[in-house]
């Protein structure tokens, strides 16, 4: 393997602590998607990952989908544009409402439309983002806890989007439909 090209690390590759983490993933999951195996070709990185994903946060589900599929689709990352169009779906989102999402808005519902504006205001400027945008936020019923907590999930989003548009490991997810 050339220090350029990334293969996905297989479970008998990975250190045992590693493994651990991957056939937990398995278990839940079903497989293991190649994004978290290589996550694993650091000793730490996927332990760390995993504790900042899966940690307690004041957005639900439908919330958390909402921040991936912008964010998702500001950093251009077809892997995780790919997994949580499936996620979405398997959360309640219809195909047009992760179109929709994807676009930074959602007209279907003023609460994720709010959010959906906020987390691409975000991610585009930096945090750096015009009062309105947060008004509209906190005027749709989200307080200063989702804040942060959104701002967390759009962190937490573009690096994964990062490691996947850098190491391009194969999509393991039904590929997403381009926007129009």
């Amino acid at each position: 393997m050339s220090n350029t090209k990334f293969e996905v690390p297989g479970k008998a590759t990975v250190s045992s602590e590693n493994r651990e983490i991957l056939e937990k993933i398995e278990s839940g999951v079903g497989f293991i998607p190649n994004i978290y195996a290589t996550y694993a070709y650091s000793k730490n990185a996927l332990a760390r990952y995993t504790a900042f994903a899966n940690g307690k946060t004041s957005l639900n589900n439908k919330e958390k989908e909402v921040v991936n599929l912008v964010v998702s689709q500001i950093n251009g990352c077809s892997y995780c544009l790919a997994a949580h169009t499936a996620i979405g779906k398997m959360n309640g989102f219809s195909d047009e409402e992760v179109l929709e999402i994807r676009k930074g808005k959602a007209a279907f519902n003023p609460k994720f439309d709010a959010l959906a504006k906020l987390a691409k205001s975000v991610m585009e400027n930096a945090g750096k983002i015009d009062d309105k945008i947060l008004e509209n936020f906190f005027e749709a019923g989200y307080d200063k806890e989702n804040l942060v907590d959104t701002i967390v999930a759009v962190g937490e989003k573009a690096i994964t989007n990062m490691l996947h548009n850098v190491t391009k490991v194969p999509i393991d997810f039904p590929e997403a439909a381009p926007l129009n």
